[in-house]
């Protein structure tokens, strides 16, 4: 099993297709089937059914993409690091960030480093914060930005940032005349929620424990993969929801949602790396430019 063999059922699995690959590759389309057929020979082991002019991955084949994903990110960070010894003139730094990061907080800390640093090329990601963790644990990024705590023997974890969550509902809310609601009217109302392994969501969860209430029994109308889609439906009055600051200030300022003024707790932004492995220069100074104080978003 060679390097290039690896990169070449990579591409194929990603495409579903072997001309798109090797068109991808530059390469010609026997030149794929055959690395792909050596693969398989020498395994004695079908990676892919073929389907009309698509393929498909079998068991064996999801199981072998994601380790070769790794072995082909491992050998991207060893290159990297002999390419450093002569500055940041080129390199690659990859980040993996959930949504509220990524979407409120991130961009302006990627537009600072791309102005000192444009030779290197920046591999942003977007998940929730199970996923960021995951793929970090497994190498497939070396910077993951999180909210909250998180708990990983793989990782060291560093608060670089702290944001509000603020609890909302629209302007025809019965809770947006009156104060605080008590734990009774919290577990009876309706929700609309980010899903779960999310940061927003679990430390919301966290904070509702905290008061007596059962995040278990909450009615959850819905339950969204994204903030701007939770923002959207508790605007269109479907129920309330808990939502970073940030994210929050659109709607708030154009008078779409109301903050609700129920206390709940600042969330940690957490930058998350593997203990195990040195940085890339190109990660040190990305994440030395971060505030080191764990400053507000």
């Amino acid at each position: 099993m060679t390097l290039d063999q690896l990169r070449i059922f990579v591409a194929v699995a990603e495409r579903q297709h072997m001309t798109r690959a090797a068109e991808a590759l530059g390469l010609a389309q026997s030149a794929v089937s055959r690395a792909v057929a050596a693969l398989e020979t020498r395994h004695d082991v079908a990676l892919f059914d073929r389907i009309g002019r698509r393929v498909e991955l079998t068991e064996a084949g999801r199981v072998l993409l994601a380790e070769a994903r790794a072995v082909l990110a491992q050998v991207e960070r060893a290159e990297l690091a002999l390419a450093e010894f002569g500055g940041l003139a080129r390199g690659v730094l990859t980040i993996r960030a959930s949504q509220t990061i990524a979407g409120y907080w991130l961009p302006r800390h990627l537009a600072a480093f791309r102005r000192a640093w444009p030779g290197v090329e920046i591999r942003l990601g977007i998940g929730n914060t199970e996923q960021v963790l995951d793929a970090v644990e497994r190498g497939l990024a070396e910077i993951g930005l999180v909210e909250g705590a998180v708990e990983s023997g793989a990782c060291e974890a560093r608060v670089v940032a702290r944001d509000q969550l603020v609890l909302l509902v629209a302007p025809d809310h019965p809770w947006a005349a009156g104060g605080a609601p008590d734990a009774e009217a919290l577990a009876g109302g309706a929700w609309v929620l980010r899903e779960r392994g999310s940061g927003t969501r679990s430390v919301f969860e966290a904070a509702l424990a905290g008061m007596g209430v059962d995040p278990a029994r909450l009615d959850i109308r819905l339950e969204l993969p994204s903030n701007e889609a939770v923002r959207g439906a508790v605007e269109a009055g479907l129920g309330a929801t808990a939502l970073a600051a940030s994210v929050a200030a659109p709607s708030l300022d154009a008078g779409l949602l109301l903050r609700v003024p129920l206390p709940l707790p600042e969330r940690r932004f957490t930058a998350l790396r593997r203990a195990d492995r040195p940085a890339t220069r190109a990660a040190s100074v990305f994440l030395a430019g971060l505030d080191p104080r764990g400053g507000r978003a």
